[in-house]
């Protein structure tokens, strides 16, 4: 898997404003994939890690709902840090990623959209079966 940090982005999702507030929308093309999973992350307190792990094929967006949080990136050779606090941009992540989650923030809602239901067979939790799958 050649996946590399540079194939990360942060997207973009779509809001209308009016006097009411905000309202962001995803739905056809605003991220990559078809949505199969939806789950989120709330009451972390703020020295929990969450993550520690890569997919073999799944892709992720992650989004802020509320709050913030860092998220840990590695490619095996690079490794980025980015602070997600905006719920209109969030982190798509490829598969071949290596990510970890902290730093929440009081009050913190993460929410993932996932391009495929569980499947514990896609999840690398060993950071030296990672590097073997990245053939580093």
């Amino acid at each position: 898997m050649n996946s590399k940090l540079s194939d990360i982005e942060i997207i973009e999702i779509p809001r209308v404003h009016d006097e009411r507030g905000l309202l962001a929308v995803i739905e056809g093309g605003t991220i990559p994939f078809k949505i199969e999973r939806v789950y989120y992350l709330y009451d972390v307190p703020s020295d929990a890690f969450r993550g520690g792990h890569a997919h073999r094929e799944l892709y992720q967006l992650i989004i802020p709902l509320s709050g913030s949080f860092d998220v840990h990136l590695k490619d095996g050779s690079t490794t980025q840090i980015i602070n997600l606090n905006k719920p209109h941009k969030g982190l798509l992540i490829v598969p071949g990623i290596w990510r970890e989650i902290d730093n929440f923030s009081s009050g913190c809602v993460c929410l993932v959209l996932a391009s495929a239901e569980y499947k514990e067979d896609d999840y690398i939790r060993n950071f030296d079966d990672f590097l073997a799958f990245k053939g580093l």
